[in-house]
């Protein structure tokens, strides 16, 4: 649904993009993960027609963004950091009227933003003055204002940014909900805004893509050994002496009155043997489980790599 080759965008000499290559298949979630100034709002502009690429390519449905961008514009919803809004408007009035400048037939106005109103959680607010509202309901706005044309593709440039975590949670589950019936990108440099919504992520860092995977697939290919947290509910006298001498055990450290890490090669199970040994012993154990990289560890490890 989505081709990017070779994006290159320059601001007078300074590279905010450096060949740029990814795609999303139709239907898919994608996260666009990177700090603040790594060039997600750029690719998110040029993909949406405000901006051209210095080289490259980038489609959109089939389309191209520079010669059919009005093509593009008709099958993409944006949702920009800043959320275009008037703020003297009434909601419905305010979607009424993004609704005929996305080229909506006037018979079928009411029936969209009717709607997004309802998809959006906006119907008790509908008479409502735009600038009156929370932050909350305003991003919903923003999202209603992005589908009311029920585009295919849908571009959201940090649509949680500044709102509580009440309101985080409410506009994830609406992005969530959309999953499927659109493709979807989401910008943002929030970890678990990417963790909790998307089905794969794209990590850009000083307008280069780092890493392009599965959180889960990005974890493999990082984490070069297991680490396995065990809680136990008698400790012996010397319990460290003790796990480092089953095989497979690299090291084992103490993180807990408790509780031990243990580490074992990638790839190698040993949980296992692990609970066999401790039960064994009469040591009483009350938890075990691997840990994982988070997604935090996979994006300070590629962004701060050398």
């Amino acid at each position: 649904m989505i081709e990017v080759a070779g994006l290159t965008k320059f601001y007078g000499e300074l590279r905010a993009l450096d060949d740029v290559t990814f795609d999303v298949q139709k239907g898919e979630i994608l996260g666009f993960l990177g700090p603040n100034g790594a060039g997600k709002t750029t690719t998110m502009r040029i993909l949406t027609g405000f901006l051209s690429p210095t080289t490259g390519t980038a489609k959109v449905g089939g389309y191209d963004v520079v010669e059919n961008s009005l093509e593009v514009r008709r099958i993409t919803g944006y949702l920009p950091e800043t959320v275009p809004l008037y703020n003297e408007m009434r909601v419905r009035e305010y979607l009424g009227y993004m609704a005929r400048v996305r080229g909506i037939q006037r018979k079928r106005i009411r029936d969209r933003v009717d709607y997004v109103m309802e998809r959006c959680g906006l119907v008790e607010v509908a008479d409502r003055i735009v600038g009156h509202l929370s932050k909350g309901y305003r991003q919903r706005v923003g999202i209603a204002q992005a589908i009311v044309h029920d585009p295919q593709v849908l571009i959201l440039d940090e649509p949680t940014i500044g709102l509580d975590p009440v309101q985080v949670r409410e506009v994830r589950q609406l992005i969530k909900s959309m999953a499927g019936e659109r493709t979807i990108i989401l910008s943002t440099h929030i970890l678990p805004e990417v963790s909790m919504t998307c089905e794969r992520v794209l990590i850009i860092h000083k307008g280069q893509i780092v890493a392009e995977d599965t959180p889960e697939g990005l974890s493999r290919r990082l984490q070069h050994s297991e680490r396995i947290l065990i809680r136990l509910a008698r400790v012996p006298s010397q319990p460290l002496s003790a796990l480092e001498q089953l095989d497979g055990v690299i090291k084992v450290e103490r993180v807990g009155d408790n509780s031990f890490a243990v580490e074992a090669p990638a790839g190698h199970d040993i949980r296992e043997k692990l609970a066999e040994f401790i039960v064994r012993n009469g040591w009483g154990l009350l938890e075990l489980r691997r840990e994982e990289m988070t997604l935090e560890d996979i994006f300070v490890n590629l962004v701060t790599r050398e």
